[in-house]
């Protein structure tokens, strides 16, 4: 998966910041687990995952793959103190796919 994504940030309907990532065939690739008080802490997840680019931010995060209930490929991402700080925003079929979605995310492995 290439990098022609466009990111967008806005207010959910708690009034709390969230971000989506957007592919250009309009599909959306990534986006926050959690909203955010704060606009500078929802930016600081994206940059957690991609946004500006891939940096060291979070390179010591814990990410999960699993198989969900219908039978989909997924991923978690949780940093060093636990708390869970992104998930994929949907299931794939392969693996290979939600791996590739992760990478997208920053994901090293």
């Amino acid at each position: 998966m290439t990098d022609n994504t466009t990111w967008s940030f806005y207010l959910d309907q708690k009034h709390e910041w969230r971000w989506r990532r957007t592919a250009a065939n309009g599909e959306i690739v990534g986006a926050s687990s959690e909203g955010y008080q704060n606009k500078a802490d929802c930016e600081s997840n994206a940059n957690r995952h991609g946004y500006g680019g891939c940096s060291t931010l979070g390179y010591s995060d814990n990410w999960t793959f699993y198989v969900d209930a219908n039978g989909k490929h997924r991923w978690k991402r949780q940093a060093s103190n636990g708390v869970q700080v992104g998930a994929s925003s949907q299931g794939y079929s392969a693996k290979s796919n939600c791996e590739e979605n992760a990478r997208l995310h920053c994901y090293h492995g």
